[in-house]
């Protein structure tokens, strides 16, 4: 799919071009609109990328009818490979802005890429929609004018997830990877637990493979505890911290619960039967006509269901072609700007509004259970509530300039 795209779009052009011939000369004669995707189609995230580049294809697709144009503008994908390195994605940024003459700029799939990548955009004055990156920073105390996020945030990941946990007489002790997506989803947990007790946080390098001495720590915090005792987890890529449920929690009373993630990360969750949480997406969970084109196209060329990062990559594509549609094809920054603030979009999700303050986009988060089923090779998460945008205070964390 990814090698052909840009053959195809062109192909596609062309043939509307000769079928049409003079009804369309805007399509014959616009300008490319040319939409840079940065993300790690190699590297840690790599699964994250993958799927996230997949999905943004299949919203262009969706969103355009087929056409792959805008307001008579044939759309190009760029597509920049960040390795999942801070200083690569910022020179992939700069160079598509610059060399490649990017109208707008989407991605990448690491919070620490994110960050290095946010004053390019600023530099040159052009959009970066941000999706998947995760950390509060990005639309916080990190952020300009020129980010969008369609990827949910860590307060939202954490105010859900509070949902499930934040009971009284409940003690909490977290693990997370030590970068900018663990330590953000962290703090975020924290600010949202009002109620339960976080007792103790442990990080750890994000290739960790054992987890056994971190997994020491979690328990000599916990077990003399009264009450529930859980550790809550977020992780990310590689390594598998579900591991440490073998060091037999149980006898000292812990549960664990986490986030949401890609299917086969959620393999795990099938020894966790009852454990609940709250995620981004799972996609059997929304029930709209967008998640269900989603579905039902990914199979049709996939045979497999698409997954968590799937639908944030749609998302994106479609959100980028409704600003598109409210600019009549205009890629100035200005008027992209002026269209994205406030504008909802429908998505995999349901609808989506980028908050005006921060332009985060505001989003529902699905409380899940998890339940064992053996047509599945994952940990099904079943729907316990939907939580609506409006049922979530998420801060406001930027300083606008």
């Amino acid at each position: 799919m990814t090698p052909g795209f840009l053959r195809a779009v062109t192909g596609a052009a062309l043939a509307l071009s000769a079928a049409f011939g003079a009804s369309l000369p805007a399509f014959a004669q616009g300008k490319d609109i040319r939409i840079a995707h940065v993300y790690s189609r190699t590297g840690p995230l790599e699964a994250y990328g993958k799927q996230t580049q997949t999905g943004f294809l299949m919203g262009l697709d969706y969103a355009t009818g087929g056409t792959m144009a805008v307001a008579g503008r044939k759309l190009v994908v760029i597509e920049k490979d960040d390795q999942g390195k801070p200083d690569v994605g910022k020179s992939q940024l700069a160079a598509a802005y610059g060399d490649d003459k990017a109208d707008i700029a989407v991605g990448p799939s690491s919070s620490g890429v994110a960050l290095a990548m946010l004053p390019v955009a600023e530099e040159y004055k052009k959009i970066l929609l941000v999706e998947p990156a995760v950390a509060d920073s990005i639309t916080g105390d990190k952020w300009n004018k020129y980010i969008f996020r369609t990827g949910r945030n860590s307060s939202q990941d954490a105010i859900s997830n509070a949902v499930a946990l934040d009971r009284p007489g409940t003690t909490i002790a977290t693990l997370a990877q030590d970068y900018a997506f663990g330590r953000d989803g962290v703090k975020a947990f924290k600010d949202a637990i009002k109620k339960a007790r976080v007792v103790h946080e442990e990080y750890l390098p994000t290739n960790t493979t054992d987890f056994t001495a971190g997994a020491q720590r979690l328990i000599d915090k916990l077990k003399d505890q009264p009450g529930r005792k859980v550790i809550f987890i977020i992780w990310a890529g590689a390594g598998n911290p579900f591991k440490i449920a073998d060091l037999d929690l149980k006898r000292y009373g812990i549960e664990i619960a986490t986030g949401g993630n890609i299917l086969p990360a959620m393999a795990a969750y099938k020894a966790l039967p009852g454990m609940e949480g709250a995620t981004y997406y799972y996609f059997g969970i929304p029930k709209n006509p967008v998640n269900e084109w989603l579905v039902a196209n990914h199979y049709k060329r996939f045979q497999s269901p698409p997954d968590f990062f799937t639908a944030g990559g749609m998302s994106a594509a479609i959100a980028i072609v409704e600003a598109l549609r409210k600019t009549g094809g205009d890629t100035a920054t200005s008027r992209l700007i002026q269209a994205m603030e406030g504008m909802s979009f429908e998505t995999p999700k349901g609808r989506m509004t980028f908050r005006p303050q921060d332009h985060q986009a505001m989003q529902s988060m699905y409380h899940f259970r998890i339940k064992v089923d053996p047509a599945f090779a994952w940990g099904v998460p079943e729907l316990v509530r939907e939580i609506k945008p409006e049922e979530m205070t998420i801060p406001i964390r930027n300083s606008p300039r």
